[in-house]
């Protein structure tokens, strides 16, 4: 089986967020399960490392239509150890920009271009896919326009579609008028995209794949409801019989304890020592004195749909409980000034680190007692599966991935403390329970066991898409 995987981002090239983990990771896991997959993003500037563009080839190069216009893309192909083929499309114009990723005036004809060009590059190249997967509203008209222009091809016929929404926050949501002029797309076919009277890129992705995967089944279900699905439940309510949820999973060499060279002290379940290292470690490169009582990790963008509201009400009686904090991360001014706040108040109590510094990331879920994650919405979350691989026990809302990937202490086989409504003081109660668990080390001990024995390697979601695949190729 032959799978194209269609992303705006993937890891090692070019983040901005969890896509480009999932796009980094799952195809070698489809490649680990015996079938080939490649991969096709846009060729960002930056987009490779000195070792890597020694090793990066030009194919060919097109035209795509872009509304009246004829734009070039030229493609490169690069093939990575594990077995996964990249295709990075190439447009100066569209691509080689300064400043991130997205936030352009003109993304929307960005990845008009761009997917488009994703189904005219398999006129130009060997690799026919029996699958394309297209992920968020980036990719959301690979879709639309293969059942436009594409489906009766006699190249391209019964090519299957899947649509993966990551975040149904981000939609693609546009006027109306660039219907024609950019998006190529007939006024007698304006149905399938427009939506609320305006072109919404997500809906026709939904309204014309073959199948709609969320990041985790409960994810699946939620937006179906209007407080999580941003507008989109009525069309999502109309096609819940090819939705389904699937929770991604992480990189377990990357995130590996044992082997793990950027934390002080490499562990593991058979040999816990270094974890105390590490929160030694931890405490000294933040400025706070070592000592026994339990860090509270955060690693997140500081933004009120993170559950800060809740942790900006409750954080004072978190320290009184006896906590140290360590926060990463950068975002709503409010969140970073109330931080730098609480720092000043509790000098040896509380780290804060404005940004974002992959190595300190590491050293928190590797030297954190617990980690705190109180998230309104969480398509899927990977901190919280992240700290667990790291024995830090998480702290999160019962939503999303989060529900899917966290068992309550409460029950059998619990790994992490959860609250169900988001209300602070439900929140505190969930830290406070940690808080008790703490002080009884076999309890801890056995809690942390259990945490690192929990699987969230890819090859468990790579099984659940290999299935979708095949059902939709029984189609045909």
């Amino acid at each position: 089986m032959k799978i194209l995987y269609a992303a705006s981002e993937a890891q090692p090239f070019a983040a901005s967020g969890g896509l480009a983990d999932v796009a980094g990771s799952l195809p070698k896991a489809l490649v680990k399960e015996g079938h080939e997959c490649a991969v096709v993003m846009p060729y960002y500037k930056n987009t490779f490392k000195p070792e890597q563009q020694k090793k990066i080839k030009f194919l060919t190069s097109f035209n795509v239509p872009v509304g009246w216009r004829a734009q070039y893309c030229g493609v490169f192909t690069y093939s990575a150890p594990e077995g996964v083929v990249y295709y990075f499309l190439d447009n100066e114009y569209y691509f080689k920009r300064d400043f991130g990723i997205y936030g352009y005036y003109d993304d929307a004809e960005r990845y008009a271009f761009f997917s488009r060009a994703v189904l005219e590059m398999l006129h130009h190249i060997v690799y026919k896919p029996d699958v394309i997967n297209s992920n968020d509203w980036q990719c959301a008209l690979i879709p639309v326009y293969y059942q436009i222009y594409y489906r009766y091809n006699p190249e391209l016929k019964n090519i299957r579609n899947v649509f993966t929404i990551h975040n149904i926050a981000y939609q693609g949501q546009y006027g109306m008028n660039l219907l024609e002029e950019i998006l190529s797309i007939p006024k007698h076919m304006a149905n399938i995209v427009e939506y609320d009277r305006d072109v919404n890129f997500m809906k026709g992705a939904i309204e014309v794949a073959d199948k709609v995967t969320t990041v985790s089944p409960t994810y699946a279900t939620e937006i179906l409801d209007p407080w999580f699905a941003h507008g989109l439940d009525r069309i999502l309510q109309s096609k819940v019989y090819k939705t389904c949820g699937f929770l991604n999973g992480i990189d377990t060499d990357m995130y590996n304890p044992a082997t793990d060279k950027e934390i002080a002290a490499n562990f593991s379940l058979k040999s816990k020592a270094g974890k105390r290292t590490c929160k030694a470690a931890l405490l000294e490169e933040v400025g706070l004195p070592d000592g026994d009582e339990p860090v509270i990790g955060i690693i997140s963008r500081l933004v009120e749909h993170k559950g800060f509201d809740l942790i900006k009400s409750v954080f004072d009686r978190i320290i009184q409980l006896g906590y140290k904090a360590v926060i990463l991360g950068s975002g709503d001014i409010i969140y970073e000034n109330f931080f730098n706040e609480m720092k000043f108040r509790y000098p040896e109590k509380v780290a804060f680190i404005c940004g974002f510094k992959p190595p300190l990331a590491k050293q928190i879920y590797a030297g954190s007692d617990m980690f705190l994650m109180p998230s309104k919405t969480e398509p899927c979350g990977l901190a919280q599966m992240i700290s667990l691989r790291y024995g830090t026990i998480p702290i999160v809302r019962a939503t999303g991935g989060l529900k899917d990937s966290i068992i309550d202490c409460g029950e059998p086989g619990g790994t992490g403390f959860t609250f169900l409504t988001y209300n602070a003081d439900d929140m505190f109660s969930a830290v406070e329970r940690a808080s008790e668990a703490y002080n009884d080390k076999k309890t801890w001990n056995a809690l942390v066991g259990r945490a690192m024995k929990a699987d969230f390697s890819w090859s468990v979601s790579a099984k659940l898409y290999v299935g979708l695949y095949e059902e939709l190729i029984s189609w045909n």
